[in-house]
């Protein structure tokens, strides 16, 4: 700067002392020393007064101005941290203040591209991955077939079938990846009502016994229930949510048991999905609900199959519910997934009963 705080002081305070000597001489008859003890004394009161003013009010807030305007001009927001936004009397700082909020919002989108632009690459090099397999697959059984193998009847119904069950497990993939992008854009509608999540529970149970029962395990209930637990959810994607967290427990359980629990406690029911499978790394807990990831992806994709979405789309679901889903997993040993709901209210229930005893009328 062509001026600083000393500078300015030493200008005012000149000029000021000069004003008071002569306004002194012209007033009476002062003497010359007199005359000057009154001069020194107000330049040296105007320099003090205008340095520490200049000093501290102005040229400092004017510094840290160039030295934040400085930084985001060069990119570096280092100097950003979290806190309070204050309100300052001081305009400059008030000014310092703005710039400040307004870098940390810059620095905040910038963090925000740079982990969108990530995801992106990732999102497409998996699902790039994911729909190569079943296409290359369902490909090679049809040009083998194409190439002479249709003439063996036994050779095509075979491959036929692999080529079939290739294609459903794209069509499953596709139809997962829609599922998911709908509800995180908000394209899904949820529909809340009030139903009995034992009953669905006995629904999904039922869907799985078989598939269960093949690989020689148990699935059921921690305990007998005898009374109805009503939620207020959308049912639809909580049946959804269910089957994804059984289907997921029975395909890394090879051994043991795969079991329901309900625990309800204030106004919440907490749902819990817990296997005997083969569990999950502590280092790959925090990424179990993410797109496409699965635990053992070296033989996982093989040996277990899905389109590496169901934990992603129940992670979402449950967001849409204004709650979220957890899991406690020792590797080894098993896994259990858990989530919370809110209870139907009595109330709520006795309208809805009333409602439907209308309609039939």
């Amino acid at each position: 700067m062509l001026f600083n705080s000393k500078a300015v002081a030493l200008l005012l305070a000149f000029v000021v002392g000069l004003i008071t000597t002569a306004f002194l001489s012209l007033v009476s008859e002062v003497p010359v020393q007199a005359l000057i003890i009154g001069g020194l004394i107000s330049f040296a009161a105007t320099y003090i007064f205008t340095y520490v003013t200049f000093e501290f009010l102005v040229f400092k807030e004017i510094s840290k101005i160039y030295e934040v305007l400085n930084k985001i001009r060069k990119k570096n927001f280092s100097f950003i941290e979290e806190e309070e936004e204050r309100k300052h009397l001081n305009p400059l700082k008030r000014i310092n203040q703005e710039i400040f909020t307004y870098a940390m919002g810059r620095q905040r989108e910038i963090e925000e591209l740079k982990k969108v632009e990530t995801f992106r690459r990732e999102f497409l090099a998996d699902v790039s991955h994911e729909l190569k397999t079943p296409v290359f697959a369902a490909q090679g059984f049809v040009h083998t077939l194409l190439d002479g193998a249709i003439d063996d009847s036994t050779v095509r119904i075979k491959f036929l079938k692999r080529a079939a069950k290739s294609l459903d497990s794209l069509d499953a993939l596709i139809h997962d990846l829609l599922t998911l992008s709908q509800i995180e854009l908000g394209e899904t509608k949820m529909h809340f009502e009030h139903f009995d999540i034992l009953e669905m529970a006995s629904e999904v149970l039922d869907q799985f016994e078989n598939k269960v029962e093949r690989k020689g395990l148990y699935i059921g209930f921690d305990q007998e229930y005898n009374h109805p637990i009503f939620v207020y959810a959308d049912s639809e994607k909580i049946y959804r949510v269910l089957t994804n967290l059984v289907s997921n427990a029975n395909k890394y359980t090879d051994e043991g048991e795969i079991i329901l629990g309900f625990s309800v406690s204030s106004g919440h029911v907490t749902v819990s999905v817990r296997d005997t499978g083969m569990g999950i790394p502590p280092e790959d807990l925090s990424r179990v609900f993410e797109r496409f990831f699965r635990v053992e992806k070296s033989r996982s994709k093989g040996r277990k199959g899905g389109t590496g979405l169901g934990l992603a789309i129940v992670k979402h679901i449950m967001e849409a519910h204004n709650s979220k889903v957890s899991v406690i997993s020792t590797f080894g040993k098993g896994s259990t997934f858990s989530f919370k709901l809110p209870l139907s209210k009595e109330e709520d229930l006795d309208s809805t009963e009333d409602d439907e005893f209308e309609s039939e009328d």
